[in-house]
């Protein structure tokens, strides 16, 4: 039963909305869109609360939808940027049923569509991935039509290498301890975060962490960092586990600090100071 499948094994979605944004106080717009192998997606765009800074498209995990998600960037639009947070294929309304290749699909459709929204500056765009989201993401900036134009890619909680995750997490069983090397050769393995992240460069790359995460191992940034191009930077945040980062006060101001220096700092094209490219690690 797991032979012909376990890539499907990657997705956990809902269907079901448990609130808008407009429950936790936040304006926002539906947005439709189709990916080019027809299938349509839907999002929504929390415009920024005042003079907006720059725009974050949201590319979220392999669980549940955009209505459990968004408790990630909920904070940003009062920090003065828009967030475009969207459902794959088969999670929430977007139509479709879930499968690697069709993620990677529809993320390259959210950037191409978050460049074409109303209120969005074109010159002022990055992209931002959790978990599953952040390994889609590597991989979709580097294929992206618009990879000249996106300011910075962060990512947190990623994992290097979708068949390295995947004979992780059957080690972690008894039955399926034996089985974990042949098992995750079903994996599908045509994108490749580690290899693609080392063509991000000459745009930005945070990777972020929680040093205590149990479900994605640290060493997983570690080796993303590693494998990454300058201008790059790396934050392994104490007491945080898997993407929970954010949670914390002081990550989320050293991030907004992070985006006014290095993302959206100077004109689009500029390199970023000297300082956004951190050649060591440093946990925080």
């Amino acid at each position: 039963m797991l032979l012909p499948g376990c890539t499907s094994l990657l997705f956990y979605p809902t269907r079901d909305h448990v609130l808008t944004p407009d429950v936790i106080g936040l304006d926002y717009r539906d947005v439709t869109f189709a990916v080019p192998d027809g299938v349509r997606l839907h999002g929504w765009l929390l415009p920024a609360k005042g003079p907006a800074q720059g725009t974050l498209l949201f590319v979220h995990g392999n669980a549940e939808n955009i209505s459990t998600h968004i408790a990630s960037v909920a904070w940003l639009p009062g920090q003065g940027y828009n967030v475009f947070l969207f459902d794959y294929r088969g999670f929430g309304t977007s139509e479709g049923e879930p499968d690697l290749d069709g993620l990677h699909r529809d993320t390259l459709a959210a950037i191409e569509r978050t460049f074409t929204l109303d209120g969005v500056e074109p010159a002022r765009v990055a992209v931002f991935g959790q978990s599953l989201g952040g390994s889609v993401a590597i991989s979709s900036v580097v294929r992206s039509p618009r990879r000249d134009q996106i300011r910075g890619l962060i990512v947190e909680g990623a994992f290097s290498s979708y068949r390295r995750i995947a004979r992780e997490k059957l080690a972690e069983f008894e039955p399926t301890w034996l089985l974990q090397v042949p098992l995750s050769f079903t994996i599908d393995n045509r994108y490749h975060p580690i290899e693609d992240i080392a063509e991000v460069s000459p745009v930005p790359v945070l990777v972020v962490h929680g040093a205590e995460d149990r479900i994605v191992a640290p060493s997983h940034a570690e080796d993303l960092f590693e494998a990454a191009r300058p201008p790059k930077a790396l934050w392994l945040i104490p007491e945080a586990s898997h993407i929970q980062a954010f949670q914390m006060t002081e990550t989320r101001e050293r991030l907004l600090a992070y985006l006014r220096q290095c993302v959206f700092a100077g004109a689009a094209g500029e390199p970023p100071p000297a300082a956004c490219d951190q050649p060591v690690p440093a946990r925080s």
